[in-house]
């Protein structure tokens, strides 16, 4: 277990250390101090009203009226003075919580977003779930680490204060205290410890991946739909749950046995003190009060030092969830070296023009060869139209122009990132306004509305902003526009942005041969060059050369104007 536990300390400080090195590093510090100056009151506090119990149960039984209303009214201004004490503790414990969440997520979406990180975790699957991770891994990282550091923190504070009261009482209870929760630590640990983290490990991905499938059914309805898939998507979701189902009720189990520890371990405690003491107060060495003041020393006293045995459940989810995050950090920072010791890579370098030398495409695995010793240059003005069988490495040949795949040897010249653009068959719609999806990637850039309305009648969208409420309506546009309608709004953000190249991987398979035509002839009016993935000959007019892919491997280069497709 001791392996497992440096295991799991490791990947916690790596995960934690950086926030409290960072330029937040003054004020999380200052809001931690508050916290534990508040802690300290709050400990203050339960030992004056413990103290106050043990005074007016023994006026009590001494039927001291005087002794026992001067008690309570010390203990109603103990508890006048505590109150805003215990509820400014845990505003500033939050407080702290959601400023390390905040500063953890940007960390963490930075490294994710960063070198196309996120896209090849997606096509790698090395990661289940990077979204949880991020959303809730995060969240609850950063709360329960605050959680349990106050709890400890709080035990050796409580340890400190109360100990002393209790050894003036009775050192026996002292004695038999600490062997008492030496072993119940110890039993907790061992028995239950290893067990309950591995099983919280994989609730979380079961969970996570009936969630996913969830998303996928919300993301994909209307196909389900066409295709009246609901019989199959909903035996595989019902999947995903019983494997949830069944590892909860492992949970439940594992559970059930630690329960019955610690649900016995505590109800002894109320037995056992008395037990130890109750010869001194019967004899009379002991007022009542003495010992009610002692079974509340011995109480605190054993939850200090008991804190394992009182929250193994809560710890062990806390350790997956510190697992599910530390790997995904570990993966994100590992990428750099995975991909220097990987096999052969195609060469990157910048130029004025796109040209590929010798280019030898494989799989990111390195498992097949699509294209091999490719060369061909595009020269400005002088489009390339690609065209092949499905399956043939079309699509693939845009992903390494695009620098998303360089699995292969050769070397790629090509532009800078903003002088191309490339646009799939599937367009990606923004969250956001009909604003936001025209200028997209670069929103900060200012262009006139009445440049933007211009841009949609070129597209053959004229009536678009009109219809939906002007260019700040923000609507879900991948559901309320047709594949046409936002291939169109693509082919847009191309002649606005107006990139030395642009990759078109089917861009405009959903538009009719006079739409189609037209978006290309607004293109050749710009200073744009196509490299289009395309099998429709109503477009050989628009490039000058065609580069057919036989799908073993093989290519040739026709000149445009002598192509026909077979």
């Amino acid at each position: 277990m001791s392996g497992g536990k440096h295991h799991v300390f490791r990947r916690f400080a790596v995960i934690a250390k950086p926030y409290w090195l960072s330029e937040e590093k003054w004020k999380a510090r200052g809001l931690l101090a508050l916290a534990v100056l508040l802690l300290l009151g709050q400990t203050g506090f339960n030992v004056l009203l413990n103290e106050q119990t043990g005074e007016f149960t023994s006026a009590l039984a001494a039927k001291d009226a005087d002794r026992f209303w001067l008690s309570i009214r010390q203990c109603v201004a103990i508890v006048v003075v505590a109150v805003p004490i215990y509820a400014f503790y845990y505003y500033v414990r939050d407080t702290l919580g959601i400023h390390w969440r905040r500063w953890l997520t940007s960390r963490f979406l930075d490294r994710y977003l960063a070198d196309r990180a996120y896209y090849e975790l997606n096509a790698s699957g090395a990661i289940d779930n990077p979204d949880q991770r991020i959303s809730e891994d995060i969240n609850a990282f950063t709360q329960q680490s605050l959680y349990f550091l106050m709890i400890a923190l709080g035990a050796v504070i409580q340890l400190i204060a109360f100990t002393g009261v209790l050894w003036s009482i009775s050192r026996e209870l002292v004695y038999f205290l600490v062997i008492y929760a030496i072993a119940g630590t110890f039993i907790t640990v061992v028995v239950f410890g290893r067990v309950l983290i591995g099983i919280n490990f994989l609730q979380l991905r079961r969970e996570a991946d009936f969630r996913f499938s969830l998303v996928r059914i919300r993301e994909h309805a209307e196909a389900i739909a066409f295709h009246r898939g609901e019989e199959p998507e909903s035996f595989q979701a019902k999947q995903f749950f019983q494997a949830a189902f069944i590892n909860f009720r492992r949970l439940l189990r594992a559970q059930l046995g630690l329960n019955l520890f610690q649900y016995g371990y505590s109800f002894l405690t109320i037995v056992l003190p008395s037990a130890i003491i109750a010869s001194q107060v019967i004899s009379g060495e002991l007022e009542v009060g003495r010992a009610v003041q002692a079974a509340g020393a011995f109480t605190a006293v054993l939850g200090a030092v008991a804190v394992i045995v009182d929250h193994m459940e809560g710890l062990s989810r806390f350790a997956a969830g510190i697992d599910r995050l530390g790997t995904f950090s570990k993966t994100l920072a590992a990428r750099a070296v995975e991909r220097r010791d990987a096999g052969g890579r195609i060469e990157s370098a910048w130029g004025a023009h796109l040209a590929l030398e010798q280019v030898t495409l494989q799989t990111p695995g390195h498992e097949r060869t699509l294209i091999g010793d490719l060369s061909v240059s595009v020269e400005p003005g002088q489009g390339l139209m690609i065209v092949g069988d499905s399956g043939g490495g079309k699509s693939s040949l845009l992903r390494a122009i695009g620098g998303l795949w360089d699995a292969g040897a050769g070397r790629i010249v090509r532009p800078g990132p903003e002088e191309m653009m490339f646009l799939p068959q599937q367009p990606y719609m923004v969250l956001g306004s009909l604003r936001s999806q025209l200028l997209y990637p670069d929103r900060a850039r200012q262009v006139s509305d009445e440049e933007l309305y211009r841009l949609l009648e070129r597209v053959n969208l004229p009536d678009l902003a009109q219809h939906f409420g002007g260019l700040d309506a923000e609507l879900d546009w991948a559901k309320v526009l047709s594949i046409g309608e936002q291939q169109r709004l693509a082919f847009a953000r191309v002649l606005l942005a107006r990139p030395r190249y642009v990759m078109l991987d089917e861009a405009t398979s959903a538009l009719d041969v006079g739409n189609e035509e037209g978006l290309y002839r607004e293109l050749a009016a710009t200073s744009t060059t196509p490299v289009s993935v395309s099998h429709r000959p109503a477009l050989l007019k628009f490039h000058r050369q065609v580069l057919e892919l036989t799908g073993d491997g093989n290519w040739r280069l026709h000149r445009a104007d002598d192509y026909r497709f077979g």
